[in-house]
């Protein structure tokens, strides 16, 4: 598993929580991108990211697009989306809705998160089972 954070200080953190770390800018799709390689599920877990709302309009807009883009020419074969968050409600629907239009162009599964990431242990179940769901469709879809 492996998981990305824009704070190099982080890597450890997720390291220790048995996570391959990654540094990577959202705001900046390129450094993001070679964390797909050898990658069959990716998760976007910005339900919850903090920001201007120019930024998180962005990063659920025009840079979520750049990075399915980006996704979609890897070995990544199925997208979680985490469409719940403490971000604006209407930039997640338009997040998931962009997901949904790019994944089935590419014919790629998605699974649409919308735990409430408060409840952390709830959340955690259902970002795990969401995982699932996504490995299992492109398990059918390939066979």
């Amino acid at each position: 598993m492996r998981g990305t954070t824009r704070r190099p200080e982080r890597v450890g953190e997720l390291e220790a929580a048995g996570v391959e770390g990654f540094v990577g800018d959202p705001d900046r799709v390129a450094t993001i991108a070679p964390a797909f390689a050898h990658v069959g599920v990716v998760c976007v877990l910005l339900g919850s990211a903090r920001g201007t709302p120019e930024q998180l309009a962005a990063l659920h807009g025009t840079r979520l697009e750049m990075l399915l883009e980006r996704m979609l020419d890897t070995t990544v074969r199925g997208i979680v989306y985490e469409d719940t968050g403490t971000a604006d409600a209407g930039l997640l629907r338009e997040g998931a809705a962009r997901v949904r239009r790019a994944c089935e162009r590419s014919l790629i599964p998605y699974v649409l998160l919308d735990a409430d990431p408060a409840d952390r242990d709830g959340w955690t179940e259902a970002a795990a089972a969401a995982v699932g769901r996504a490995l299992l469709a492109r398990d059918q879809f390939a066979g």
